[in-house]
């Protein structure tokens, strides 16, 4: 796909992508579209080769094809990636009825960026589960797609000292503004249930039980800069990734054994049924490989490539980055690197991974945080050890990170791209041999 129609569907994919229950719904309409099979954990399965299949869990996603050989020798070539983003998600009830707004109290999803949350256009999105008219109960996406929530400032003309670091109280200062009419729970329910038999035609359902439903910035991604060779957006980490490898994967000309591994909750440390701490990728790896003897050689075969945007050198907090490894936009992928393994690389892993950039005519660049600053995570090592298989963590260059919206290259998808492509299509992994 061309770097204008990569990022064009990019963007696409990203707008109509508000929480990791749509991310996986999206993803896997799209890959059923493709001729993907849908399996489902509760069912029995007939793995094939050169077959491809998907399947779901609670905001988390697996996608894999089979090689036309036997397959369970043959290792695979796994891509992960998160599903969720940093957000403010609603408290199950509205705020106390003692203002003439209805406003909800919000839990800090993740490690968001707050002050960027302030005087913006939001909307809401999420899962919410209904008891239906036939007894039933049962989830449904939901996604206002329009603005409905803002959360205003305090003017600064009732608080002189806003511009000199105030702190932000998640309680108190970030409840949202839905509406003024609408000024009971009653009512909320209501207008939920009203939306929801609307989009979902086979379906009425009379009451509200429960729903995961998270504040997000409406306002589509885009390119800026007097040479538009930047991109700005909601949610580029990390769904810019999972679009990345999905589009790998439906590109990939050749019967090798991939898989993708996205998960949810990584913003919150990946302990839950579908994260990457879960036995999901290791439940799938087993059902497919058959054995215990088959799953250990094929994760000895493999190679995992965790993909998680990555810090750039930030031009007006130069002080900020390790000054011997600045990483620039529009320059390429980034691996990251930790001694204490905070991410999966190694030197080992790298060189794999720097050795595939070169034969798909890319140029990497390196990351490792100051030594006098804490270092992030990924799902890189938490996958790497959960399967046993090494892994490398690399990225696309990323300004302003767990912002409301974030700022990448305008070529740094296609160049993630390539790499990716190239790694899912290689004849043979790359096997780097101990003297």
């Amino acid at each position: 796909m061309p770097p204008p129609m990569l990022n064009d569907a990019l963007f696409n994919f990203i707008g109509a992508t508000p929480t990791p229950f749509h991310a996986v719904a999206n993803l896997g309409s799209i890959l059923q579209s493709a001729g993907f099979t849908i399996l489902h954990e509760n069912q029995e399965w007939q793995i094939e080769p050169e077959g491809r299949y998907a399947l779901v869990r609670n905001g988390s996603l697996i996608a894999f094809t089979t090689g036309s050989g036997d397959f369970h020798r043959e290792g695979f070539r796994l891509l992960g990636a998160h599903t969720d983003s940093p957000s403010l998600q609603l408290k199950p009830h509205p705020r106390a009825p003692s203002s003439p707004y209805l406003q909800f109290s919000v839990e800090k999803y993740g490690g968001a960026l707050l002050n960027t949350w302030f005087d913006r256009e939001l909307s809401l999105a999420g899962r919410v589960t209904v008891l239906a008219d036939s007894g039933l109960a049962c989830s449904c996406l939901i996604d206002f797609q329009e603005p409905v929530l803002y959360v205003p400032s305090l003017a600064i003309h009732l608080d002189r000292k806003a511009n000199e670091g105030r702190e932000i109280n998640v309680q108190n200062d970030l409840s949202p503004v839905l509406a003024q009419s609408v000024s009971s729970e009653e009512q909320w329910h209501a207008l939920l249930l009203e939306r929801i038999n609307t989009l979902n035609e086979d379906l009425t359902a009379r009451s509200v039980l429960g729903y995961d439903l998270f504040c997000y910035d409406c306002s589509p991604p885009r390119f800026f800069g007097l040479d538009k060779k930047f991109i700005c957006g909601p949610r580029l980490d990390n769904l810019l990734s999972c679009f990345i490898g999905l589009q790998a994967l439906l590109d990939k000309d050749n019967t090798a054994n991939c898989m993708l591994i996205f998960t949810n909750h990584e913003e919150i440390g990946s302990t839950s049924s579908s994260g990457a701490l879960s036995n999901f990728a290791v439940s799938v790896l087993s059902r497919i490989c058959g054995s215990l003897e088959n799953h250990a050689i094929s994760m000895n075969r493999s190679f995992f490539i965790s993909l998680d945007n990555a810090h750039a050198s930030h031009p007006n907090y130069i002080d900020k980055a390790d000054t011997d490894h600045q990483v620039i936009l529009n320059h390429g992928p980034v691996i990251k690197i930790n001694s204490s393994q905070r991410y999966c690389s190694n030197s080992r892993s790298g060189a794999i991974f720097r050795l595939l950039c070169r034969e798909a005519g890319v140029s990497p660049q390196n990351f490792i945080m100051r030594s006098d600053m804490a270092c992030g995570s990924t799902i890189g090592p938490l996958t790497s050890a959960e399967l046993g298989v090494e892994g490398v963590d690399v990225g696309v260059p990323t300004w302003a990170m767990h912002s409301i919206r974030e700022v990448t290259g305008a070529m740094d998808p296609e160049l993630l791209y390539q790499v990716s492509h190239h790694f899912f299509n290689r004849d043979d992994l790359v096997v780097i041999s101990d003297i």
